[in-house]
């Protein structure tokens, strides 16, 4: 859904990360999917697509997702001529629409693209009406304010499909004690599925309305022949203010880790965009355990070093631990990857507590006796 009138807008960094995140994820996902001989095709869904492009704080040309993933699509799609790709684009404007027709490269046999002007909610209720078994769905629901349409998800958190929710975190931490249109009291009540009453003493507690969130797409979940994974990411502006999480949810495992991995790529080794000002080397004593100095965690902003504290205390003095086993540990976690980093922890568990490595196993120090 557009925000303005303006057909190329501007971009901040913090929505070109958003981008470069999205793009690198399908990068892999989509390979992974077309190479699996029950997917018959992808579904690429962006339901509030905006225009496609934007300006940067230099005035520079920047694509957003439906361009970047278009292009991308359609040069994959070529290694796989049996299976169909699909891309589906919608927003109210029909300027910013008709842009973003003359930005889509040319369709093929077996890669078409479909753009609408209509409400994403509709498009996302059409297609979630119709989804088909063999296929494998990708559906990005991005608002520019707090508004979800929850039956428009459902369908793809129940079936083989996967889901990208930008939550707008900071609009409710803004403005939920100020509402007085009923407008507004409905967009709010319909996001986070209670009454105004009961959201308001969440105040500005960004964590409250991020677990509000994930209950509800707990609670959506009711396939119980698919587990249900959740990854939320948390995206800073450049005052260091928290803008919104994007949301990734699945049945499958796989695509959790991807994506994990792929924003901690993205994120250039740590779990968000926040500026920490150095902050994570700093020493402080954890009275808690041993007396010992470590650096201070930041649950907004986790490095590779946080990693590692989780596996040591998990791990704490035993010998000869398969690496399996860690990496196992870390395929559930919500936040660390087990893909793309591990020569680093690996680094970081013997550079910080001392550990001993093989080639398959590690042999943990015990807390109080690192190095």
């Amino acid at each position: 859904m557009s925000n303005n009138d303006e057909i190329i807008g501007h971009a901040n960094p913090h929505t070109i990360k958003k981008f470069e995140l999205i793009e690198k994820y399908v990068e892999a996902w989509a390979h992974k999917l077309l190479q699996n001989p029950y997917c018959n095709g992808l579904v690429f869904i962006d339901c509030m697509s905006n225009s496609g492009e934007y300006v940067d704080d230099d005035g520079n040309q920047v694509f957003g997702t439906p361009v970047r993933i278009a292009k991308y699509l359609r040069d994959i799609s070529g290694q796989y001529r049996q299976k169909q790709i699909d891309l589906y684009f919608s927003d109210l404007s029909s300027g910013k629409t008709a842009h973003l027709a003359t930005l889509m490269p040319q369709e093929k046999n077996n890669y078409h693209i479909h753009i609408s002007t209509e409400d994403g909610n509709i498009l996302a209720k059409r297609i979630g009406s119709r989804i088909e078994s063999n296929k494998h769905y990708l559906l990005v629901y991005d608002p520019f304010d707090a508004s979800i349409d929850w039956r428009a998800i459902l369908p793809f958190i129940n079936s083989w499909s996967e889901v990208i929710i930008n939550h707008m975190v900071s609009d409710p931490i803004r403005a939920v004690r100020k509402v007085k249109k009923e407008e507004a009291r409905n967009k709010y009540e319909q996001t986070y599925l209670m009454d105004l009453e009961r959201l308001v003493p969440y105040g500005s507690d960004k964590k409250a309305y991020e677990q509000r969130v994930e209950a509800i797409i707990t609670a959506l979940h009711r396939n119980r022949f698919r587990s249900l994974y959740i990854a939320a990411f948390p995206f800073f502006n450049e005052k260091n203010a928290i803008v919104y999480n994007l949301i990734h949810c699945t049945s499958n495992i796989n695509g959790f880790k991807l994506y994990k991995q792929s924003a901690w790529q993205t994120f250039g080794g740590k779990s968000s965009t926040k500026n920490t000002h150095g902050s994570e080397n700093q020493l402080m004593l954890d009275f808690s355990g041993e007396g010992i100095a470590k650096t201070q965690a930041d649950e907004s902003c986790y490095y590779i070093k946080d990693i590692a504290d989780y596996l040591q205390d998990a791990f704490d003095g035993q010998i000869n631990v398969p690496f399996d086993r860690l990496w196992d540990l870390l395929d559930e976690h919500p936040i660390f990857p087990s893909d793309g980093f591990r020569n680093k922890i690996k680094n970081e568990l013997k550079r910080s507590y001392g550990a001993k490595t093989t080639r398959d196993k590690i042999s943990f120090s015990q807390k109080g006796y690192a190095k």
